[in-house]
C-alpha cells in the first residue's frame, strides 16, 4: 500500500497539472471501488482546482465551489497524468478520468479496487468519518516530543504499533515505522509507555527525517507503486532494516531480525536497537 511519502510524491507530481485548472469532465467506470462513486462528483464539472493537499494518505482536490474531491489510492491505485498532446487509450482498470479544460487527463487506475473517491463539502471534512479520528501530521510542528510523550505514557502496546496508529500520528506505515525506530536506536518490541523522554526526543525527529528522505527520493517502489509521471521511486535502496532480514546491520554488523507485530513484518537490529 502506498504510504505517506508515496502519496506526497503523487501530490507534488499532480500539482503543476491541476492547480488553477478548470475541470471539463468527469467519467467513472461501471465498477465500484471500495465504495460506489458519489453522484455528487458531477458538481465538480466546470469548477476550478484551487489547491491540492494531503491529509494522512488522502489527496484533497480543493475546488472553488466549497467542495473537495477526496482520493485514497488503496492498495495499488495510481494516478497518472496524460498530457493534452498525447492520445489517451483507456486501460483495463481505469476507473476514474478527470479531464481538464486544456485537454489533459488525470486517470485513476486501480486493479484491486481498494481505492476510494469521495466528494465532500469543505465545512464537513474535519468531522467526516474519514478524518475525524486522525492524529497530527508527522511533518507538522504539532507532532512534537511533548505531544508524543503525553500520548505514549499509558500505552501498553509496542512502540512500533503505537506510532503506526493513525490516532497517534498519521502516515507512519509499516516500512517507515521500522526505519524510524532503527534511526532512533529503539527496539520495536518495547512497550510504548516504557520510552523515556530522551528516547522520544530521538524518535520524533527520526520519524520526520525518514519521511522527508523518502519524499525527496520519490517514495518507495515496492510492488506496483508509481509516481504521477509514471516513474518508479527508489527509496527502497536506502532501507537500513526493512526487508533485510539476515543481512548485516550497517551500524554494528549484527544480523537484522524479522518478527511479526500486528500481522505485519517488523525488521530491526537486536544489538543497535534497545
Amino acid at each position: 500500500m502506498p504510504e505517506l511519502p508515496e502519496v506526497e510524491t503523487v501530490r507534488r507530481g499532480l500539482e503543476k497539472a491541476l492547480l488553477g485548472k478548470r475541470i471539463d469532465g468527469i467519467k467513472t467506470g461501471t465498477k465500484r471501488l471500495r465504495r460506489p462513486f458519489p453522484a455528487s462528483l458531477q458538481k465538480a464539472v466546470s469548477a476550478r482546482v484551487e489547491g491540492l493537499q494531503r491529509r494522512a494518505k488522502y489527496l484533497l482536490l480543493r475546488l472553488d465551489i466549497n467542495q473537495t474531491i477526496v482520493i485514497h489510492l488503496g492498495m495499488s491505485g495510481r494516478l497518472v497524468i496524460h498530457p493534452a498532446n498525447e492520445k489517451y487509450t483507456p486501460a483495463k482498470h481505469d476507473h476514474f478520468v478527470l479531464t481538464l479544460q486544456d485537454g489533459a487527463k488525470i486517470v485513476f487506475n486501480d486493479a484491486r479496487r481498494f481505492g476510494l473517491i469521495e466528494m465532500l463539502a469543505d465545512d464537513t471534512l474535519d468531522q467526516h468519518k474519514l478524518f475525524s479520528h486522525l492524529g497530527p501530521e508527522p511533518l507538522e510542528k504539532e507532532f512534537s516530543t511533548a505531544y508524543l510523550a503525553d500520548y505514549l505514557k499509558a500505552k501498553k502496546i509496542s512502540i512500533k504499533l503505537a506510532i503506526m496508529d493513525q490516532k497517534c500520528v498519521v502516515g507512519v506505515g509499516n516500512i517507515y515505522a521500522s526505519e524510524a525506530l532503527y534511526r532512533a536506536g529503539i527496539s520495536p518490541k518495547r512497550a510504548a509507555k516504557s520510552l523515556k523522554k530522551p528516547e522520544i526526543e530521538k524518535l520524533v525527529p527520526a520519524i520526520k527525517r525518514v519521511l522527508e528522505d523518502a519524499i525527496k527520493a520519490g517514495g518507495s517502489s515496492l510492488r506496483d507503486y508509481v509516481q504521477a509521471d509514471g516513474e518508479l521511486g527508489y527509496f527502497q535502496h536506502n532501507f537500513n532494516v526493512y526487508d533485510r532480514a539476515g543481512e548485516k546491520c550497517r551500524k554494528c554488523g549484527d544480523a537484522i531480525k524479522k518478527i511479526t507485530q500486528g500481522g505485519r513484518s517488523t525488521f530491526y537490529c537486536p544489538t543497535h536497537q534497545k
